[in-house]
Order: C-alpha cells, then structure tokens, then sequence
C-alpha cells in the first residue's frame, strides 16, 4: 500500500509477516529546533554510541546486555521495512547519566594523566525517535508527524547478577512540529519489554507497529479540540493537581492518577498565560487541544527513565477531562 501525506487520516501499510534480519543504516541527517526532551540530556549520534561506548555487561557471567546502539539500529531497520519506500530520518538520540571508567593498566593513575584511550563511558539511560516525515496530520494548524522509538535505562536492570532479561520501553506515535512535544496513546506504547536477544526485541518493535491505531489515536486528538475549560476551571485543576501530590497514599488510590510533579505543573500555569502555540484565549479559556500540549510540553522536562509514563499520563489525564466535560464523573475530584 502507498503512503501518502494526509489531512484527514492516515494511511498505513499492510502487515508484513518477515521480521528483517538486523544491519547498519545510514539515514538521511536532519537539524530539528528543539528537543523533543530536554532535562539532564545531551544529544549523541549513533556513531559516538557505536565506536566511543562501552557496552556494559552482567557483571556475574561477563555476559553482554543490548547495546543502546544496537537498540537503535534495529529500530530503524523495522520501520524501513514496515514503512517500506518512506523516507526515514536520522534518529534524534539523547542520554543522560554518563558512567565512567577506565581500563586495567590505568587503575592507578591519577585522573589528571589519563589518556583517552585509557578511560571508558557509557550513557545509563537513552531516549530516541525516529521520525517518518512524510506521514502526517494537521491538527488545530499544528503539523504532526509519525514517529516511532524507545527508552532504555540500565538503572532498572540488574548488572550485578547472571544474564537475565532485559527491559526496554517501545512506541510509536506523533511529534509535534511547532514544539517538538511527544504524543503517545496507549495501543503505541509497550512500557514494560523483557527480552533476551535482539530478535526478540525486534519481534516486539514490529508487533508494535502492526497493532497501533493511528487513525484512532489521531482522531481522539482531534476531538479534544472540541472542548473547552474556563479559566477558573483551568485554575481549579491546577489547584487540586498541587494538591494531589501530597494526598494520603489511600485517598490516591481512589482518584486518577497524574504523574507530573509541583515544578511541572507550575510550567504548565505559567505556559497557560504564556506560551506562543498553546496559550488560553483573551477571555480566558483554552481547549483540550492546547491543555494537551501544556502537559506534553512540560512532560520535556522529566527524566529519560519516566519520559514515556508521563506522555501516556498526559493523553490519559486530558482524554479523563473529556469524558468528565461528556458527562463522566471519574476526574471529578479535580475540578
């Protein structure tokens, strides 16, 4: 099936029932404005990945972990083969959390006299998205476009034990252009994979993509659009999302969870008065549309390892005050 750009809804192509072998990959290299996230991050490339990191390793057996390369690598080579005859753009890569090491002959020096092929690194955790340009919407003048890609921290893996399974969180969804905000639903989202090889990772990623509802995630977008907040309803959830996070761990339970913290919250208020793309209107108001893109823009300030929770979080919350604005009680607590 052809892919076409798109206004309205998106066209995807057929299953495919091979999972491609793995291999190397030279994309096309892009230079996007801003960082899709951006707190305690450094952008890297693929080539520092591959041939200035070590890969770490379980400690007990000497048995090698997936490298966030290799990670990336295959990504990439299921989605040209998902996407077959798309252009795909270079992986926008950033890490966090450096390790430092250094080899055996120089235990003993003084940091200052260390050569550079004497010292080791490693990231602990990596976040990436590989962008596919050319499959888009348009939603409230935003152009959107369809992304897929990955988290991996090593700070929830066990290094100091035997080879066991290891945990990767995959999806796919959108990139806003005018914000590089991530947007993701729960069918393009896998937060809790456990492998033992690449092929099964792989198999996982391409599973992913054969499931996930773009059309429908893209609608469920489009609809929030369509309602509205006052301003003090804006300024009541604000209020009451404060609140939350010092609620008793019980009366949690009982409410919808929000996983943004004071800080972010207070950013989402200030870009409420104050943000160029997604500000309230002059009376006051702002759709769920824009409050979307609040949550989704302070969400850039989260750490790699909570990065992908919080942007699910964020379409979950603002789809709950939908629904609320519809008639269901469920997120009453916060207004």
């Amino acid at each position: 099936m052809e892919l076409t750009t798109f206004e309205t809804e998106v066209q995807i192509p057929a299953k495919h029932n091979i999972i491609p072998s793995a291999g190397e990959f030279q994309p096309p290299k892009v230079n996007r404005k801003s960082s899709f996230i951006e707190s305690n991050c450094e952008s890297v490339t693929l080539e520092h990945l591959k041939n200035d990191c070590i890969t770490p390793v379980f400690s007990k057996c000497n048995s090698v972990t997936i490298s966030h390369f290799d990670f990336i690598n295959s990504t990439f080579e299921v989605v040209k083969d998902f996407y077959k005859g798309e252009v795909i753009l270079e992986p926008d890569i950033r890490v966090s959390h450096k390790i430092l090491g250094r080899i055996h002959e120089a235990l003993h020096k003084p940091k200052a006299d260390l050569l550079p092929h004497e010292e080791t690194l490693f990231w602990e955790r990596c976040a990436f998205f590989i962008e596919i340009p050319n499959i888009t919407t348009t939603i409230e003048g935003n152009k959107l476009s369809l992304v897929v890609g990955g988290v991996r921290a090593f700070n929830n893996q066990n290094l100091y034990t035997k080879k066991t399974v290891e945990k990767f969180k995959i999806f796919s969804g959108f990139v806003n252009h005018v914000c590089t905000n991530t947007q993701v639903n729960t069918d393009g989202l896998l937060l809790d994979v456990k492998v033992m090889s690449i092929d099964e990772l792989r198999k996982y990623i391409y599973e992913l993509l054969a499931k996930y509802d773009v059309n429908n995630h893209v609608q469920q977008m489009k609809d929030f659009a369509n309602y509205h907040l006052t301003q003090n309803q804006f300024c009541q959830l604000i209020g009451k999302s404060r609140l939350y996070q010092y609620l008793p761990k019980e009366q949690k339970t009982q409410i919808p969870e929000l996983l943004f913290n004071d800080s972010q919250i207070n950013s989402i208020a200030k870009a409420y008065l104050e943000d160029e793309n997604f500000k309230s209107e002059l009376n006051g108001d702002i759709n769920l549309w824009k409050l979307y893109n609040l949550y989704t823009g302070a969400n850039k300030s989260s750490y790699i390892d909570t990065f992908l929770e919080k942007s699910e979080n964020a379409f979950q919350f603002t789809n709950g005050i939908k629904n609320l604005l519809s008639g269901d009680s469920s997120y009453s607590w916060y207004f």
